[in-house]
């Protein structure tokens, strides 16, 4: 499908029902294969993203069984393999270190786009223990070859300013070391909340990672055991637009599977809904969202929500006057190049845009313009945020509407049913 039609819509209401999210999926993933023991997961998104990890995982020797991962106990036991990774940052970052930690031979590689992300920060990071991973192509980017090597865990330094999946991938991987290790974070640290889910996964796994403030993070010498069983909540990213929409058309709109008890960074982005004027309601595993007349203007700092700050930034096309996003520097190595994507893909929306290095000013039109076609990148996320114009009462046709897939792939069914 070219692109999909979403009819002018006036109000939001309902209750959806959210996939699992992306981000603990392939955490839990991970971990269960290297755990000891056998573990059931529930509630795991079905998904590009963690079908890329399932099969990675397949193929170093990791048996699935319906919901239950078959632990293997420690290091890959399969020391050669070749892994497509599609563009899965949160499947294709953490194998790398952890196959450095395997002692094989192996191969990762991924789509143009992946083959365009910056991965040095990670490589530098495990070249500095002693492992030996070569770039297959540009300096600094996938695709990547890990040799075996011999390891120092002691001391391993990291910059955390590009990702922090840099910091996950070495968090999670250094507990097959069966050795103690010390990170230290150099410079700043973005997108905060992240590391707290990678950190509250690997104590359930049984491996309590201490951290002096978000510089140095101490990994105990443990190794990784079932819980046995491990449940995983709705994605807090794909609540945004739902609970955007109940902002924008009235409502009530409800999203099941995430509430307060989140272990999300992105919940916070009912923070944002309420400094526009939404009236937002939690319980313990649901969010529920209504609107008021008119959304407040804002300038915010959202590094510590960068996904749910897209949603942010179609919202702003509804505000009373111009908004900031700030500090989302991020965006610029993700699925695509987000701060460039939104911008031009709002002005084609009547907005007027200034785009930094690291931020938007988006200055909303007096009325959308009709008829737009979004053009999506690839990227699920632009679907799924401009999925959000046809509230302003105008036709908008979404692009590559299959791109939902990577997380969300009945987005577009469950979108329909809270429009009217």
């Amino acid at each position: 499908m070219d692109s999909i039609e979403l009819k002018p819509a006036r109000r939001a209401a309902g209750t959806v029902r959210l996939p699992g999210s992306k981000s603990i999926s392939n955490r839990v993933l991970l971990l269960a294969a290297l755990a000891a023991g056998d573990t059931e997961v529930t509630g795991l998104l079905d998904a590009d993203d963690t079908r890329v990890m399932q099969d990675a995982l397949s193929r170093l020797g990791v048996e699935f069984s319906g919901s239950s991962v078959k632990g293997i106990g420690g290091p890959f036991r399969v020391k050669k393999a070749e892994l497509f990774l599609g563009n899965a940052g949160t499947a294709f970052r953490p194998l790398t270190a952890a196959l450095a930690l395997s002692g094989g031979e192996y191969r990762l590689s991924g789509v143009a786009r992946m083959h365009e992300r910056p991965i040095g920060d990670l490589v530098d990071a495990l070249r500095g223990i002693g492992a030996r991973v070569d770039y297959a192509g540009k300096e600094g980017f996938p695709p990547l070859v890990v040799h075996a090597g011999k390891l120092k865990t002691e001391n391993v330094k990291v910059r955390g300013d590009v990702s922090s999946q840099f910091l996950t991938a070495l968090l999670m991987a250094l507990p097959l070391s069966g050795k103690a290790a010390r990170i230290e974070v150099q410079g700043e640290l973005i997108s905060k909340p992240y590391v707290e889910i990678t950190l509250n996964v690997m104590r359930r796994f049984g491996v309590d990672v201490r951290r002096t403030g978000w510089r140095y993070f101490d990994v105990p010498a443990s190794a990784y055991h079932s819980p046995g069983s491990i449940y995983v909540e709705g994605d807090a990213s794909s609540a945004s637009y739902f609970l955007a929409a109940g902002a924008l058309g009235g409502g009530p709109v409800r999203v099941e599977g995430v509430g307060r008890d989140s272990i999300q960074g992105d919940v916070r982005f009912t923070e944002v809904l309420e400094r526009m004027g939404a009236k937002v309601a939690l319980g313990a595993d649901w969010i529920e969202v209504s609107g008021q007349a008119g959304l407040k203007a804002f300038d915010l700092d959202l590094n510590h929500i960068p996904d749910a700050a897209m949603t942010a930034a179609v919202l702003a096309l509804f505000a009373d006057g111009p908004s900031a996003i700030r500090n989302v520097a991020s965006w610029r190595v993700k699925e695509t190049d987000r701060l460039a994507a939104m911008a031009k893909e709002l002005r084609k929306l009547g907005a007027q845009v200034e785009e930094g290095a690291d931020s938007l000013r988006i200055s909303p039109p007096k009325a959308l313009s009709p008829y737009q076609k979004i053009d999506t990148y690839d990227d699920h996320r632009m679907a799924m945020s401009f999925a959000l114009a046809a509230l302003g009462g105008v036709p908008v046709r979404i692009g590559d509407p299959q791109c939902v897939a990577k997380t969300f792939p009945g987005f577009f069914d469950s979108w329909k049913k809270i429009l009217s």
